[in-house]
């Protein structure tokens, strides 16, 4: 059995804790294995918040001219990529934009005149960016209000926040707050605490996808250990609308995880055969994340049996809410989730390739939660200066 506790005698992937430990790979192992247990847990706070969140929300999501800008930087950032699809289909207005557009072009990005809602996430909540982004919002917007999802009560974002009519914090639980190196917990709990703030899933929508990541981390140790053992030196992830984030997001985790040793890459299946697919070759791995939406998926599976009849690939494997026979074998089926939303199906989508990344990384002699061998790439980006404003700048009208 495969358990996220501290127990030094239990084992998470098929791998003893001391063992994991020892290799440093102990946090995100076990960052990674309590997922399913923490989603009911963030699913019943929002619940908790459910009256706070609509006195706040409500009035701003009535609103016709509001702007939702959805921010943060790196995983952070695709939290927002992976919502704006479903929050577009709400009828609001909203843009994923990364703190670290916001900060290199304000005057861009900030619209003086548009009544904006700023949702802000953050692990840490003290990315240079993410302050800043909060700062100039309110220096350039005439009318701007915060949202700020962070899972750490001490970070800037959280602190900003408080005693501002204007802003709100949704505050996670502390071990959502990963200390290992890689952004695992933080980016599930962040992404579902926002998809249940606003509506996007209703109540009780995690219990389907927890289970069945709960079976990744118990059935699927084998095919795990069989993709590591191929070695392969690019890995490309493809997915489309809201699961196009989650590729994103997917690539990036196997990019750190592996100190940048595997090429990995994202696209939708559509945008893929633009010029990207020349990428593919008998070392890469490709991993198509098909939709539940049946339009989405047409599309999907156009692409998998074309990278399949094309024979070039050195393996490409396909990830399915549903079982449908025409998939083939090579194909993880993940049982009980064949009706849930993307989003939804976004959960346990990503704890397999962040279980995938993090046994890549120990097969190459990594340690997971510290994986940058040069240092030069931190948990918490560090060496960014932030500039003052040059040119004519927008005063908020008083």
């Amino acid at each position: 059995m495969l358990v996220a506790d501290s127990n030094r005698n239990s084992e998470i992937l098929g791998i003893g804790a001391e063992r994991l430990d020892a290799a440093g790979a102990g946090l995100t192992a076990r960052e990674i294995a309590q997922q399913p247990a923490i989603w009911p847990e963030i699913e019943a706070l929002v619940a908790d918040q459910r009256a706070a969140l609509d006195a706040f929300l409500g009035p701003l999501l009535s609103r016709a001219d509001l702007r939702i800008v959805l921010t943060g930087a790196g995983t952070s950032a695709f939290i927002g990529e992976c919502l704006a699809p479903a929050m577009l289909g709400g009828g609001w207005r909203v843009e994923a934009v990364p703190t670290t557009d916001l900060v290199s072009g304000p005057q861009q990005f900030l619209q003086p005149r548009v009544p904006t809602l700023l949702v802000s996430f953050g692990r840490s909540g003290s990315s240079p960016e993410s302050v800043a982004a909060v700062t100039l919002a309110d220096q350039l917007v005439d009318e701007v209000y915060h949202l700020v999802i962070t899972c750490n009560a001490d970070g800037a974002l959280c602190q900003m926040a408080q005693g501002r009519g204007n802003a709100h914090a949704i505050l996670l639980p502390d071990a959502t707050h990963d200390r290992g190196f890689a952004m695992t917990t933080s980016f599930t709990s962040m992404l579902l605490a926002a998809a249940g703030a606003f509506g996007i899933l209703p109540p009780g929508s995690t219990a389907e996808p927890s289970a069945a990541a709960a079976r990744v981390l118990d059935t699927m140790v084998p095919l795990l250990e069989t993709l590591v053992a191929r070695r392969f030196r690019r890995v490309v992830y493809l997915g489309s609308n809201a699961l196009r984030g989650l590729a994103r997001e997917a690539s990036l985790k196997l990019l750190e995880l592996t100190d940048g040793q595997v090429v990995a890459l994202f696209d939708s299946p559509l945008g893929f055969r633009h010029g990207p697919k020349t990428i593919v070759d008998a070392d890469t791995l490709v991993v198509v994340m098909l939709s539940n939406d049946a339009q989405a998926r047409r599309y999907d599976l156009d692409l998998l049996r074309e990278l399949r009849n094309d024979g070039r690939a050195g393996r490409v494997l396909a990830l399915s809410g549903r079982d449908e026979s025409e998939l083939g074998g090579d194909c993880v089926t993940l049982q009980g989730v064949g009706l849930s939303a993307d989003l939804a199906l976004a959960l346990p989508y990503i704890l397999f390739c962040q279980a995938f990344a993090l046994l890549q990384s120990l097969a190459l002699g990594l340690r997971p939660d510290t994986p940058s061998v040069s240092g030069t790439v931190n948990r918490v980006v560090r060496g960014v200066t932030i500039y003052p404003l040059t040119g004519d700048s927008h005063v908020p009208r008083g």
